[in-house]
């Protein structure tokens, strides 16, 4: 597409909202990752008008919850970066989770003052199925560094502001901590404000993997640092794409036994706990004791005890995991629940515990593959589809790659890619 000025891009967001509603929708005229952003919203709200923001956490809740989130590690950098720099210039920031609700948000104080009338304060959902499309929300959907301007917004609250937006990665396992925006008029999407934004994250990042150093020496086993520890950190659990979990707890790493893997999955998907008999059906192919389960229970339970991860050893009668884990397997569902299709794929990295034959695994692992390719095929665009061809489960998937092959303009070069995955198929078949 030809270049096109700032004001052709805001007259071209207008039209586009003006054909909201209509026959003709016009949705080719917006910037391809603002059309996208529009499409899912849409599917959330079908009029913008309803697209506003709630507050969902607020008083001691909020602060309970900014206190242990890792986030709270970085502000001393966002303070000093963003901050205290643009608190005259007619600019805020905000820091929000990674489910767009926002956590600080600071800055000018009159634009505070005009910004809560739209509820953009914290406490308040700003993810693309709260508002639409906005750069912190849409930075959190696909996972990558968003500017939006003016009438790009989804809602037509938002039309009078600008925002740039870049997601916030652990430094250790990529996922998505939150995101980092600035927002107010032109200033706030200038070529070099992208820039900051992704320069102070950078710093913001590289401060928290020093922080967790720093708390991985000698002393860590007093109950301060443990405490430091944990809001440095988001407790996790990783299946996808391997036989063998990894367990973070407090930014220490342990890896299970396939067995051991099963077991915490299992209990991570039924935080009211599960009985003897209940693990038993789900964790064994053939029937089993239910004494099986209770010895297996017992030397994970021996395990966890003996390792940094004492804090997680399950409860029995039932059996329950006494903390959350992040799941990355529950984040791709979480992903795909928002719209949020291209950030699913980036944290899927195969199936859950491939070669595990539990039926309570299979189970989840055959349902998040189906409702990942259904997703993609469904409603995604172009780029998210070829993403999704590269994963092995979709080698054979002659109906993805066809639907790429139609997607694709008839003289885009990735074509010659397509339509050789496609008759590698018909020689395997023949």
């Amino acid at each position: 597409m030809a270049f096109r000025s700032p004001e052709t891009l805001q007259r071209d967001a207008w039209r586009a909202h003006e054909s909201l509603g209509s026959q003709s929708q016009i949705l080719d005229m917006l910037r391809p990752g603002v059309r996208e952003s529009w499409q899912r919203s849409l599917r959330h709200h079908p009029d913008p008008d309803a697209a506003r923001s709630a507050l969902v956490l607020e008083g001691p809740d909020l602060n309970a919850y900014r206190d242990s989130h890792p986030l709270a590690s970085i502000m001393p950098v966002i303070q000093r970066l963003l901050v205290e720099p643009g608190r005259d210039s007619g600019l805020l920031v905000a820091v929000g989770d990674q489910l767009g609700r926002l956590l600080w948000v600071d800055g000018d104080p009159e634009l505070l003052r005009r910004a809560e009338s739209m509820m953009f304060m914290p406490g308040a959902d700003w993810s693309e199925h709260a508002v639409g499309t906005s750069a912190p929300g849409t930075a959190l959907a696909t996972g990558r560094s968003v500017q939006i301007v003016g009438a790009e917004h989804f809602s037509p609250q938002v039309h009078p502001w600008s925002c740039t937006a870049v997601p916030v990665q652990d430094p250790e396992t990529g996922s998505v901590l939150g995101v980092v925006d600035i927002t107010g008029k032109e200033e706030a999407v200038a070529v070099h404000t992208l820039a900051l934004v992704e320069a102070a994250v950078a710093a913001a990042t590289a401060q928290l993997r020093v922080e967790r150093l720093q708390l991985g020496g000698a002393g860590r086993r007093r109950s301060t640092e443990r405490a430091s520890r944990s809001s440095l950190y988001q407790d996790s659990l990783q299946v996808l794409g391997t036989d063998t979990a990894d367990l973070c707890v407090d930014g220490v790493r342990l890896q299970l036994s396939q067995r051991h893997s099963e077991l915490m999955t299992l209990l991570a998907l039924h935080p009211r706990g599960l009985t003897a008999e209940e693990l038993a059906v789900l964790a064994y192919p053939t029937e089993a004791s239910v004494g099986s389960v209770r010895a297996e229970m017992l030397r994970l339970r021996k395990l966890l005890s003996k390792s940094s991860s004492a804090r997680i050893v399950p409860d029995s009668r039932p059996y329950r995991l006494p903390v959350d884990l992040v799941q990355d397997a529950g984040q791709v569902r979480a992903c795909l629940g928002r719209g949020a299709h291209r950030l699913a794929l980036n944290i899927y990295k195969g199936p859950v515990l491939p070669h595990s034959e539990a039926p309570g695994i299979v189970e989840l692992r055959q349902s998040l593959s189906a409702e990942l390719r259904e997703a993609v095929l469904g409603e995604a665009g172009i780029e998210t589809v070829l993403q999704y061809l590269k994963l092995e489960e979709a080698a054979h998937d002659a109906e993805a790659w066809r639907l790429a092959l139609q997607l694709l303009p008839p003289r885009s070069p990735r074509r010659a890619g397509i339509v050789a995955g496609l008759q590698r198929m018909e020689r395997e078949l023949a």
